[in-house]
């Protein structure tokens, strides 16, 4: 008799962290305790209190309002950059892996190339080019998640390329699309989601990068990496200002890479765990 088989600690540490992030930035959607951009200087640097829970900055807006309009900023660029990056360099990647050859192997050295080009240069130049924007930035953070994707993508293809059934459908006379689009996608689906859990982390820690740079979403919109910007001229007079965005950019990147782990300790069998 097979013992029931338990949830890793990761994942279930990971999860919750990752449901109170999204739970935050869905909430602010429809509700936040004050405005986030209402600015109150009369009130400026009030602790915590009834009003206000974790008190107010320089210019007297409320902490809790910009942490979790900051979370919905994070959220919102890191979905739609991993998806954007992910598909792009998903398609790569098995178009790579079905066609082979030479095409595969170009499509492997351009992704190798691709990583010549960090995401914060690589927004720098889009900077420069068309000014500091929130789509700079998601282009930026997509443009480092397609090599990272085709790289995942063709290396779990190629395996299954070698599978008894994916042989029958070339015997059978299949074409490779629809053998990619019928087999292959389907038995790679696992991995390339474990990386996109991980790669979330990455877009959100680039995000807060650029926006503690200037050059990811500008004012009045909130953003975690802008206040940990605006608060370190304010370390000495109000360090909580530094504090609670660290904690959350902390709290966010730690979540994802914990889920991911977990969602990996569970799909590969090789890292499973006997009871």
């Amino acid at each position: 008799m097979t013992a029931r088989r338990t949830l890793p600690v990761s994942l279930a540490i990971g999860g919750a962290l990752v449901a109170l992030m999204t739970a935050a930035a869905l909430l602010s959607l429809v509700w936040t305790p004050h405005p986030f951009a209402a600015i109150d200087v009369a009130n400026r640097f009030q602790g915590p209190s009834a009003d206000h829970w974790l008190g107010t900055d320089q210019l007297g807006r409320d902490l809790v309002s910009q942490l979790m309009a900051g979370a919905r900023t994070s959220v919102a660029i890191a979905f739609v950059a991993v998806v954007l990056g992910g598909s792009i360099g998903t398609a790569l990647g098995l178009f790579a892996s079905a066609v082979g050859g030479i095409v595969e192997d170009a499509v492997m050295r351009l992704a190798d190339f691709s990583f010549a080009f960090p995401a914060l240069l690589f927004a720098i130049m889009l900077a420069a080019v068309f000014g500091p924007s929130l789509t700079n930035a998601i282009v930026a953070i997509a443009f480092i998640n397609i090599p990272v994707f085709a790289r995942v993508s063709r290396a779990a293809a190629n395996q299954v390329w070698t599978r008894e059934f994916t042989l029958a459908s070339q015997v059978a006379g299949r074409g490779g699309f629809a053998i990619t689009v019928d087999h292959i996608l389907p038995n790679i689906a696992a991995p390339v989601i474990v990386q996109a859990t991980i790669e979330f982390a990455v877009a959100i820690l680039a995000e807060a990068a650029l926006s503690y740079l200037g050059l990811g979403v500008q004012p009045p919109a909130a953003s975690w990496g802008r206040m940990l910007s605006e608060a370190q001229t304010l370390l000495y007079l109000a360090p909580q200002l530094a504090i609670y965005p660290g904690l959350c950019i902390v709290a966010a990147v730690l979540g994802f890479n914990l889920l991911g782990d977990g969602l990996r300790d569970i799909t590969d069998p090789r890292l499973s765990r006997r009871p």
